[in-house]
């Protein structure tokens, strides 16, 4: 086929012939692209110069040595690698509240420059959303970085409690442990509520490790809520060992490895009664999530969720978590934020319905 006219491969865009149009178009290309391409550069070096020589703080809102714990000191120390500058990551335990008083500071009080980051509890959305007391935050402002994992929440008894199933449940009481302001209360209220459970909670307990203490002393027949992630990680010879009984499973899907543990959904039959327990069970899809404060520059958070997805795929901080007994199934920040935010803004009618369900929790 005959050619029509020099391209840019062949050479001769600038060969003469070429009318004064045409070189000026191609003289102004050539000038956007060379501009153009410092643009990103310099972004990237702004972020770098920004974070070389700081220190970030990664808030934990829990005690030491469950899997919250676990996952931000194992992110804390892959992080920064992937961060331009290179900042170093401190974790910080801030536990109070179940979780709130980490969430209430990095809302109120936390600089917002991205030198602040929090794996929050997987609860502040739906408790947010039910306006539960001492929440002065609103999740829909955080940046999120990424979620770790879509582990289920699950409910177990001690191997000697006479309750090994729903349906013992209800039929017994049973005493189980939850921290104030944790998912494993609003769980154990709306079985009682939906499900005619006989679930007697006890909420004295500054976090979950002290729970496992307690039912292992036989304080309490079991803990109300408790990742199957984190049971994994933390009590694996428990389980090899059968110490322990799965209840149920808080989730959108049953996990793989409990395929005959029944959902908190599957519990109940009729249509508003579902609606409101997959509201409570939606946090599990953004389990363990890293977040950062309102108001970080643009440039500060997309470096730090590029950063986020970077580390999810590093060999050595797999094999790292791997060797930890720390599953990771994650989903970035874009992903995270949608969901945590679609939670946040669930129809009134179910929201209503959970209060009235839980108003004794609202008060």
């Amino acid at each position: 086929m005959k050619k029509t006219g020099p391209s840019i491969g062949d050479g001769k865009i600038w060969g003469q012939g070429r009318s004064a149009i045409g070189r000026a178009s191609c003289m102004a290309l050539l000038v956007f692209a060379l501009n153009a391409w410092p643009v990103s550069a310099k972004a990237a070096d702004s972020v770098a110069d920004f974070y070389r020589g700081k220190t970030i703080s990664l808030l934990i809102g829990t005690s030491a040595g469950n899997d919250y714990d676990f996952r931000g000191r194992l992110l804390a120390r892959y992080l920064g690698r992937y961060i331009p500058g290179q900042p170093t990551i401190v974790p910080r335990n801030m536990p109070g509240a179940g979780g709130i008083q980490a969430a209430n500071y990095l809302a109120a009080i936390a600089p917002r420059d991205g030198t602040t980051l929090h794996m929050i509890m997987s609860n502040m959305m739906s408790g947010q959303a039910m306006g539960l007391k001492g929440i002065e935050f609103d999740t829909r402002t955080f940046a999120w970085i990424g979620n770790t994992t879509s582990s289920p929440n699950v409910m177990a008894t001690w191997y000697t409690s006479r309750v090994k199933s729903v349906e013992d449940a209800k039929n017994r009481s049973v005493i189980v442990g939850a921290p104030m302001g944790t998912a494993g209360v609003l769980y154990g209220e709306i079985m009682n509520s939906l499900v005619g459970t006989k679930l007697k909670i006890v909420t004295g307990y500054p976090g979950g490790n002290e729970v496992n203490l307690a039912m292992e002393r036989g304080e309490v027949d079991g803990r109300a809520s408790y990742s199957w992630a984190s049971w994994k990680a933390n009590q694996p010879e428990w389980l090899a060992d059968h110490k322990i009984n799965i209840l149920m499973q808080v989730g959108l899907k049953r996990a793989p490895d409990l395929p005959d543990v029944p959902l908190l959904i599957e519990l109940v039959t009729t249509e508003a009664d579902r609606k409101v327990m997959t509201f409570l069970s939606a946090d599990t899809a953004i389990a363990r999530s890293l977040v950062t404060t309102p108001g970080v520059p643009p440039d500060r958070l997309e470096a730090l969720r590029r950063a986020f997805d970077a580390v999810v795929k590093d060999p050595e901080f797999l094999v790292d978590a791997e060797r930890s007994k720390i599953d990771i199934s994650a989903t970035s920040g874009e992903e995270a934020q949608q969901v945590a935010d679609s939670i946040v803004n669930t129809p009134p009618e179910v929201l209503d319905r959970a209060r009235a369900l839980l108003g004794n929790l609202m008060k």
